[in-house]
């Protein structure tokens, strides 16, 4: 089970940063007009995304610790994303209150599922 939530949270991510490079789903460079959106942000989509549709076909083990890695990494983004309100985060990463939520969300998705589902 652990695996196809690993694959499914890889694919969102994966369509998340491609749609964040199309024009047509940015307004004045926030996607959807509700997320602020850069380069950067759009390339750690992808490369979170493309972790977790590996991590996903490979094991239920890699599954789970992709999970709690990314939790965490999210949480920590989530968190820095609070200090810093409207400002770049860690001079390279788009950032806004909508940006902060979502990543706090995909920080809890992704520490429940990991801490919870068993080998």
């Amino acid at each position: 089970m652990a695996r196809a939530f690993t694959i499914v949270l890889g694919i969102l991510l994966i369509i998340l940063g491609i749609m964040g490079f199309l024009p047509e789903f940015r307004t004045a460079g926030n996607l959807f007009g509700i997320f602020a959106v850069n380069l950067e942000l759009n390339v750690a989509h992808l490369v979170t995304g493309i972790l977790g549709l590996l991590c996903g076909l490979s094991s239920s083990l890699a599954a789970r610790v992709y999970f709690i890695v990314i939790g965490i990494l999210y949480g920590l983004l989530a968190i820095l994303g609070l200090a810093h309100s409207d400002s770049m985060l860690l001079c390279m990463f788009a950032n806004n209150i909508a940006n902060n939520w979502l990543h706090a969300g995909i920080s809890l998705f992704s520490l429940y599922f990991g801490l919870t589902f068993k080998n």
